[in-house]
């Protein structure tokens, strides 16, 4: 049975940086893309970034997001934060080996309970 758990989400200022991780069991991890997803009080989830399993990282504009597969973990680094960014951010993992990322969350097999992340001005 695959789990993912993500981890260090929390209150920061405007402007500020913060790093999530996500931590996968249950198979091997390597040959599967994963994904970070948000969702925003009221509003939709929204794709944030990627990684598959050709790279070990991926920059998004102000975020970037990697994977250390000897862990089985990825990782999603926000820089420069602001309150639009608010929301709870998942871990998302594509049950399909040697696939690419998708920003359709219903590729994803596999979902975190989601880590909070609020930004105050």
């Amino acid at each position: 049975q695959v789990r993912v758990v993500e981890s260090g989400g929390g209150s920061v200022q405007d402007g500020a940086s913060l790093k999530l991780s996500c931590q996968f069991s249950g198979r091997p991890f390597s040959a599967l893309p994963i994904a970070w997803f948000r969702q925003a009080p009221g509003k939709d989830r929204e794709f944030v970034g990627g990684i598959d399993w050709r790279s070990s990282s991926a920059d998004f504009g102000r975020f970037s997001v990697s994977r250390d597969n000897a862990r089985s973990m990825a990782f999603l680094k926000m820089d420069n934060l602001k309150p639009d960014d608010t929301g709870v951010y998942y871990c998302a993992v594509r049950l399909l080996e040697h696939v690419g990322v998708s920003s359709d969350s219903g590729e994803y097999g596999a979902w975190g309970q989601g880590t909070q992340v609020t930004v105050s001005s």
